[in-house]
């Protein structure tokens, strides 16, 4: 081989090395540039994560069917994207770890969620949709016991919460001299009241009234003074600042076309805007 011919296959080679290194480049740019309302809308569907157990915001029968206000809220969403709904069952004790997981379980978590500093130090909150505060279920043999929270931190009172969750952490700082007992299931707690197993339930104003209106054994005697006041929001991780302002516009949408105002009369909820 002469040497121009040489210099030409050297002048060829780096030629094309330099066509495959841009070509990588843009394609990792394109790459990084590509959305999660991408990734889900390629996808087909939109995986919710949700704890199924919270009536009337979201629970999971038998089945493995979901229903409840916050069902229907992400159901919303993903017609908006022109998606399928796919929901993934998660835990409070496990909520924050689900939703940071990599890879990702689900693309936004929903159903009962206060929105919190704490979590939004480390993820992403929608806008509120349904106002929220801590209130109590008890007997309604007992109702008239229970006018205060000094009345529910008694040595006697057995207070009932499920674990991992705001309502653990109430109780814990609030409640001193009660007797706080853990129970997995948070479903199961406002029946075990009823039947005598604990006194109290540390619950939500947007909880409480339906076991009341299920339940003649059971009262919400504090339903209008609640001990804190709060939203409820939609849970993601940071940097899906796309999926969030889709969330945030249906939210708008909905309160501005009244439907989310139907939403909550449709399960029995106060609404507040």
């Amino acid at each position: 081989m002469n040497k121009k011919t040489l210099k030409f296959w050297r002048i060829f080679l780096l030629l094309a090395l330099c066509c495959a290194t841009v070509f990588s480049a843009c394609k990792n740019n394109n790459d990084s540039t590509k959305g999660k309302v991408d990734e889900i809308v390629e996808r087909g569907t939109l995986l919710v994560g949700t704890t199924g157990d919270y009536r009337p915001l979201t629970f999971r029968e038998s089945d493995g069917t979901y229903w409840g206000f916050g069902i229907e809220m992400a159901q919303e969403i993903a017609g908006d994207l022109g998606v399928e709904t796919t929901f993934v069952q998660t835990s409070w004790p496990t909520l924050t770890d689900d939703v940071l997981a990599e890879p990702q379980i689900f693309d936004f978590a929903i159903g009962g969620i206060t929105i919190t500093d704490a979590r939004l130090e480390i993820m992403l909150m929608s806008e509120g949709y349904l106002a929220n505060g801590k209130t109590i279920l008890c007997r309604a043999s007992d109702a008239d016991c229970f006018h205060s929270l000094a009345d529910i931190d008694k040595p006697e009172v057995r207070v009932m919460v499920n674990p991992g969750g705001l309502n653990e952490k109430f109780a814990n700082e609030n409640l001193t001299h009660a007797i706080i007992i853990i129970h997995e299931k948070n479903e199961e707690i406002p029946s075990l009241v009823a039947a005598g197993e604990a006194d109290v339930m540390i619950t939500e104003i947007t909880e409480a009234p339906y076991y009341v209106q299920t339940d003649t054994l059971l009262a919400a005697p504090l339903l209008n003074e609640p001990f804190t006041h709060g939203e409820i929001g939609v849970l993601m991780q940071k940097g899906q600042e796309d999926l969030l302002q889709v969330v945030n516009n249906k939210i708008q949408k909905m309160k501005a076309d009244g439907s989310l105002r139907r939403l909550h009369e449709k399960y029995g909820l106060v609404y507040a805007y």
